[in-house]
């Protein structure tokens, strides 16, 4: 905890924002720090609750309430050390992370949590600043070899954590630069790029060996790393997109929003597109087909692009502006949440059902819908049904589909390792006992989105840990790696 008396002497204070007209003129992050003294007091503020639910909130159950009152004590260094104990990569998390911990925190019964998102960003940008972060090789090696495939959040926690244990350490990645979505997903203005390279540099330092434009499947047969590894984790991610099956799909303009993200990432970081390959949102009246994360992304970088006007349109009803907080607290609510994105200048609308794409030559320039309302059957089930006579058009120049992910891609890798897989086409594997995070093929494990479906950056850093200590057990008997 923080000073006893904090949370009633001092106000609420968060990170602010750069003004609209300015941020969307480039592609950099434009969150406004607060400084060292309004760090420390909102460290303070972290009253004595008895029970810290924030614990539970946070995936990797950061130890919130210590590192708060180390922060407002200034004893920064302890701060790290206590943080960098449970998130291998607190800048991701603290710039990424929609903090569950914050709906849990006891302050949020007033809807005044202590604003432990940004106190962790701060903490791990003031130990990069300071020189607190340095690579941890281990003292001694195993002799032991394992593979990771997949180098997003899930992949790096995992290889990371077996480096330190001593293992001999190769991670995959098919795309030419490592991050996994967190290189090719988040766009930049929500997290710069060189924080994912220079922890490429710690871990490359504490003897992780990486393997980019390395398809395992395609470049590498799969079943070779049966062959070459005592241990395989699969850290790819779900990557298979959710599709909209309706007539006129077909049609130019009409792309999965994980076919135009990446491309703005990739221009960002220097590289060229061919013309023939480009998805602009230049002059364009864009549609988004999705109203989560993915989908506020795809407005944020359109705006950005220079689009004519952007829509966002979600199939479920509008969530309420407020939760009742006697029903939901300390869990993450249903409620109305406006991203920087959607601030910047899109349109929202709800109980919207895509009926069809129409165009001319081929290039879509009209999307049909019509409104829908949920209600209940008798079993108590939700069922949609659309509202006769509610249908309309929009003009669409483009059109981005980010309606979630299903499983991962089961073609190549995984089918040619043979994995079974749960009922939703994830690869299955338990978290907890003997089997913890083991598929189906012996010495092969899983772990992130590709076993448990799509989720946080949190989730992925908790399950590569996790991951890690499983492997470790397997390889050696035992593990001294922290769950």
């Amino acid at each position: 905890m923080g000073k006893p008396t904090g949370f009633m002497e001092y106000p609420r204070q968060d990170r602010d924002y750069k003004p609209v007209e300015e941020r969307i003129t480039h592609f950099r992050e434009f969150v406004i720090p607060l400084n060292e003294e309004e760090i420390s007091r909102q460290g303070a503020r972290c009253m004595d609750c008895g029970i810290p639910f924030c614990h539970q909130g946070c995936p990797v159950n950061n130890i919130i309430p210590d590192w708060n009152d180390l922060v407002w004590k200034g004893e920064w260094e302890r701060a790290i050390e206590v943080l960098h104990s449970t998130n291998n990569f607190p800048e991701f998390t603290g710039r990424i992370c929609p903090a569950p911990c914050q709906e849990s925190c006891t302050l949020n019964l007033h809807d005044q949590p202590v604003t432990i998102k940004t106190i962790e960003c701060a903490i791990i940008d003031t130990a990069w600043e300071n020189g607190w972060v340095k690579p941890r090789p281990a003292d001694h090696k195993t002799g032991k070899t394992v593979a990771v495939v997949g180098s997003g959040p899930a992949g790096m926690a995992c290889a990371q954590q077996l480096a330190r244990a001593g293992h001999d350490v190769t991670l995959f990645e098919k795309n030419d630069r490592i991050g996994g979505l967190l290189r090719y997903g988040i766009p930049d203005f929500k997290m710069e790029k060189h924080f994912i390279d220079r922890r490429v540099e710690q871990m490359a330092a504490e003897g992780v060996t990486f393997r980019p434009n390395t398809h395992v499947g395609i470049d590498l047969p799969s079943r070779q790393l049966l062959d070459d590894f005592d241990a395989i984790a699969l850290t790819g991610g779900s990557e298979q997109p959710r599709d909209l099956p309706v007539p006129g799909r077909d049609l130019d303009g009409v792309h999965f929003a994980m076919n135009f993200l990446p491309q703005q990432n990739k221009r960002v970081a220097g590289d060229q597109i061919p013309a023939d390959q480009t998805i602009s949102a230049k002059g364009k009246h864009v549609i988004v087909i999705g109203g989560g994360d993915t989908g506020s992304d795809c407005i944020g970088t359109s705006i950005r692009q220079g689009c004519k006007s952007v829509t966002q349109l979600e199939i479920l009803p509008r969530p309420p502006e407020k939760e009742n907080k006697e029903l939901t607290w300390p869990d993450w609510p249903n409620k109305l949440r406006t991203s920087s994105s959607q601030e910047e200048g899109a349109k929202r609308d709800w109980c919207v059902a895509t009926r069809q794409f129409t165009g001319d030559k081929g290039k879509v320039n009209k999307i049909h819908c019509i409104r829908v309302e949920w209600n209940k059957d008798d079993q108590g089930a939700w069922q949609m049904h659309e509202i006769a006579g509610s249908e309309f058009e929009l003009d669409a120049d483009l059109v981005l589909l980010a309606m979630g992910f299903v499983h991962p891609i089961q073609k190549g890798l995984l089918n040619d390792l043979g994995v079974e897989y749960d009922a939703r086409g994830n690869v299955k594997g338990d978290t907890e006992g003997a089997k913890a995070y083991k598929t189906s093929i012996d010495k092969v494990f899983a772990a992130g989105d590709m076993r448990r479906g799509q989720s946080l950056v949190v989730w992925a850093i908790r399950e590569g840990r996790q991951c890690a200590r499983a492997i470790d057990e397997y390889l050696m008997g035992s593990s001294e790696l922290p769950r």
